[in-house]
């Protein structure tokens, strides 16, 4: 684990990579801890991802990090902060944000295919790391586009009704239909067992399928940021929201603030 290597010409030719066997059995452990507990007691930022007739439930939460020691563990001091840095062949990582997502057994609730980059409020290079403490078989994992995170950004959209409440329509490109043309796009997807996780460009096009049979699917993702991020404060609010913090970062700077900690350098 502490010698545990990367591909970074790889990851820059296709904007993901699938690294295997990494956390440790104690990691997962506090990994699904940080998950119940953060499924017992939502945070402002939690949300549910799936219609009310869905048989299933998508439930997901942000930047809990500062409340649960689990998480900030496993985002701060893990092996995971030093591999996105080794590929994205960058002197330093700073934290960004902690994910959780759970989709429960039966869950219909496909994440549709996009971009992370253009919900967020950061313009560079940065990397998130999908963590599953259950095992994901291909057909229900993430899938991902290599290649697509050489741009253009595309319009981001809410996952439910399809609305553009970030960038103003027609601002940017709409997404093309890879559902319907799979076989135009070098889609990617892996069997994930525990300890091994997938890395992507926060501009690299990904999707998720909903969870067939009884088994829930419970991940933990962490946003990095390169050394080349700077603060891109929006009109709007980003998903997730840094209340305040236009006030302290001007646009252009970099991220150094508190909220952002400063990992590898």
């Amino acid at each position: 684990m502490d010698g545990q290597r990367v591909d970074a010409a790889a990851f820059a030719r296709d904007g993901v990579a699938c690294v295997r066997g990494v956390l440790s059995r104690h990691e997962l452990a506090s990994a699904a801890r940080a998950i119940d507990i953060v499924l017992a007691a939502p945070g402002p930022l939690a949300l549910v991802a799936s219609s009310p007739g869905d048989p299933g439930s998508f439930t997901e939460d942000f930047c809990r990090w500062g409340q649960i020691p689990e998480i900030e563990e496993l985002a701060r001091h893990s092996a995971v902060p030093r591999l996105a840095a080794e590929l994205m062949a960058t002197p330093e990582v700073r934290f960004y944000h902690d994910h959780v997502l759970v989709k429960e057994g039966g869950t219909r609730q496909r994440t549709p295919w996009h971009q992370d980059q253009p919900y967020y409020n950061v313009d560079g290079r940065g990397i998130s790391a999908w963590i599953p403490v259950d095992p994901v078989p291909a057909e229900g994992s993430l899938e991902l586009a290599a290649g697509t995170h050489a741009g253009p950004w595309l319009m981001p959209r809410t996952f439910m009704d399809n609305h553009a409440k970030w960038f103003p329509e027609g601002s940017l490109e709409d997404l093309p239909d890879i559902e319907g043309a799979r076989e135009r796009f070098p889609i990617v997807g892996w069997n994930i067992e525990p300890g091994d996780f997938v890395c992507f460009h926060m501009l690299t096009l990904h999707a998720a399928a909903g969870v067939e049979g009884p088994n829930r699917r419970r991940v933990f993702s962490v946003r990095f940021l390169g050394d080349d991020i700077r603060h891109a404060p929006r009109s709007w609010k980003t998903s997730p929201d840094f209340p305040g913090l236009a006030e302290r970062l001007p646009a252009g700077a970099p991220m150094d603030d508190p909220l952002f900690p400063l990992l590898v350098d």
